[in-house]
């Protein structure tokens, strides 16, 4: 089952910041992960949603999202980031394979 990561990030330095992203796709691709959102532009259609950038990366499971997470290569890319923002990290888990093709799975 997929797992994805949701990066909601207010950047406050923006040159500090770009030594993180110049580092991070490559981590991200090793350990399995795909970008599916890159900060693209958001249209609230109700309630209320954070004036933040949103990046959300799809992952074979938690595990590997989990050993991207806490690999050693990703903590030197975290530190580039430390002092350039506000950052909410979550992970979700998506649905099973047979629940996302089934009619009526969110029912």
């Amino acid at each position: 089952m997929s797992t994805f990561m949701i990066v909601q990030a207010r950047i406050t330095q923006p040159e500090r910041f770009r030594a993180y992203t110049a580092a991070v796709p490559a981590l991200v691709a090793h350990f399995g992960g795909r970008y599916r959102v890159l900060g693209g532009a958001t249209t609230v259609l109700e309630g209320q949603w954070p004036e933040v950038k949103t990046v959300i990366s799809e992952w074979p499971d938690r595990a590997a999202a989990l050993a991207f997470w806490n690999s050693p290569g990703y903590g030197q890319a975290r530190a580039l980031r430390e002092g350039a923002g506000d950052f909410t990290i979550v992970l979700v888990d998506g649905l099973p394979a047979e629940m996302a093709r089934a009619p009526g799975a969110l029912a």
